[in-house]
Order: C-alpha cells, then sequence, then structure tokens
C-alpha cells in the first residue's frame, strides 16, 4: 500500500479495505465524543455502543443534529459501572475498540488496569503513541511516550520502539526511520537513557528488535530537518526524515508534543498499545476533530 501522510487518509484506508470495529465508549454523555462517533458511524467505519446515561446522551446528540437511534445505547448512569461495562464488552470480544468519554483517566486506568478483568496481559508494558499531522513537515510523525511512562527504562523504551513499528507498518511505512531523541548527539553514563539508546541500536542491528533505521542520541534538528544535518555535518542514516521520535521521558514528550498542537498547528491521532485491543483516552476537552481520527486509528490497529 503506499504510505498514509495525513490522518484524512486514515478513513479513506478503512473505507476502501471496508474495515468496520466496534467501539465501546465508557461514559459516552460527552458533546465531543458523541460527535466523533456520529462522524465515524456515518463514515461507515465503526458501530457505536454508548454506554452512560442515556437520557444525557441522546438530549445531547438531539442537540447536536444527531440522530441518537444510530448508536446502540446501554443505560448506565453510574460512571464506574459504564466504565466496567464498556471494559468487559472489549475484554469479551463484543467490541473492538475501548473508548473514553465523560470519565477522569484515573477511574478508566484503574478498570483498564484491573488485573482481573482489565484489557493489560500480565508483564506486559503500556504506552502510548500519536501520530500528528503538521503544516510544516512533509509526513506523519509518531511520538511517544506522550501520556504513560514518566521516565521508561530499557524494557519499557524497548516496548515503545516495537508499538511505533507496529503501528508505522499500518500506515503502510515498510521500515520506519526512528530518531531516539535527547538533547545532543552524545552517549553518556551519566545519562542512562542515552546508554539505552546505544543498546537500542545495537538490538535492532542484531535483530533483537523490530527491523527499522534507527539512531540516538539526537536532537530534533537532526530527526526532522536535512538542513540541520548538512550544518552540523553529524553523519545520521535517519538524515533529518524521521517516522518516529521516542523520547526519554514523558515531560520532555508532553511538552513537545503539547508545544505542537498549540503552536505548530498540529492534529493528532494517538492511543494505548500494550493492552489486548485498542484504548481511545483523550482529554474530555479535546476536539470532536482529534476524538473523530483517534477513533479511526483505533479501527485501523484493532
Amino acid at each position: 500500500m503506499e504510505p498514509i501522510t495525513k490522518l484524512s487518509q486514515i478513513v479513506d484506508h478503512l473505507l476502501d479495505k471496508q474495515i468496520k470495529k466496534r467501539v465501546a465508549v465508557a461514559c459516552a454523555q460527552d458533546q465531543n465524543t458523541i460527535g466523533a462517533l456520529a462522524q465515524a458511524v456515518e463514515n461507515g467505519f465503526a458501530e457505536a455502543i454508548m454506554i452512560g446515561d442515556q437520557t444525557q446522551i441522546e438530549r445531547i446528540a438531539t442537540l447536536e443534529g444527531i440522530d441518537p437511534t444510530i448508536f446502540t445505547i446501554i443505560h448506565l448512569p453510574n460512571m464506574v459501572d459504564a466504565t466496567l461495562k464498556a471494559v468487559e464488552m472489549v475484554r469479551n470480544n463484543e467490541a473492538d475498540v475501548l473508548m473514553k468519554g465523560l470519565v477522569g483517566t484515573d477511574k478508566f486506568l484503574k478498570a483498564v488496569l484491573d488485573k482481573q478483568k482489565g484489557l493489560l496481559p500480565e508483564k506486559a508494558v503500556m504506552s502510548y503513541v500519536a501520530a500528528i499531522e503538521l503544516p510544516k513537515y512533509h509526513k506523519l510523525l509518531f511520538v511517544t511516550d506522550t501520556a504513560v511512562i514518566p521516565y521508561p527504562d530499557l524494557k519499557q523504551k524497548s516496548a515503545m520502539l516495537k508499538y511505533s513499528i507496529d503501528m508505522a507498518h499500518k500506515f503502510g511505512i515498510e521500515t520506519p526511520k526512528v530518531a531516539l531523541i535527547g538533547s545532543a548527539e552524545k552517549v553518556s553514563p551519566s545519562q542512562q537513557y542515552t546508554v539505552d539508546y546505544a543498546m537500542m541500536c545495537k538490538m535492532v542491528e542484531r535483530g533483537q528488535l523490530p527491523k527499522c533505521i534507527i539512531d540516538g542520541p539526537l536532537d530534533v534538528f537532526l530527526a526532522c530537518d536535512p538542513k540541520s544535518v548538512e550544518i552540523k555535518g553529524v553523519p545520521t542514516p535517519v538524515n533529518g526524515d524521521a517516522d518516529v521520535l521516542l523520547f526519554p521521558s514523558l515531560e520532555s514528550c508532553n511538552s513537545f508534543y503539547k508545544g505542537l498542537m498549540l503552536f505548530g498547528e498540529g492534529e493528532l491521532a494517538g492511543l494505548i498499545q500494550g493492552t489486548i485491543k485498542p484504548v481511545v483516552v483523550m482529554s474530555r476537552s479535546e476536539s470532536s476533530t482529534s476524538k473523530f481520527y483517534c477513533v479511526a486509528l483505533a479501527c485501523l490497529m484493532a
């Protein structure tokens, strides 16, 4: 397939391949969530199972000019009950994707991480990968980890790398270029993440991690700007053309992506990885457009 280079092309691909997935939404009485799911249903790549306060879901949908009968609605007004039901449906293969609605992230993830009834396999690493579309970059940029792991160790970074490559493959990128992001280009024993990066490069070389073109530590200029590679004179196989940026900490990655959203006019689709089925977790304040693209991405990955 031709590589997907814009978020809107995810939808085109789903329709072309006639992919249609069932999305279970926990506490679905949220305006932007209802708008996103209505758009996904109308586009034909999703079935929406809206779990929450039925009266509120129908009221909000009607106010937005949406026919609530396009949804399957399960009336569970208690947020905890609604979240547990959504997780249960995904775990029991009654739905393909789990999505957070109007419920706090802590309550939502508590259900996802439950050892007996949740969606994370034992000893699995949970991480977050986002695909970002930027006006000034010529293709989508996959960024990790924006939301879950504060200071990933080598095992967690390796999982983050694998999840990012898996997602890139779904977008038609056969051999992704991966930049391991740091503040400088040198490996230093005093900065453990740079040592981890060196080990990851060797692990890719020896086939212990998925095939990719990888280098690091690199700063963002060397990762994404060919002119900076020329100016700095740092030889790197990524060569300013990265598909994936892997960051050393949640703080650095979260600040980076939010800066792109605010100042770089970025658009984002992202989801949790490591779970048995895709999990969509977004801020309750995110736009319906961003949530729509997250739903499309989850259907692509399911």
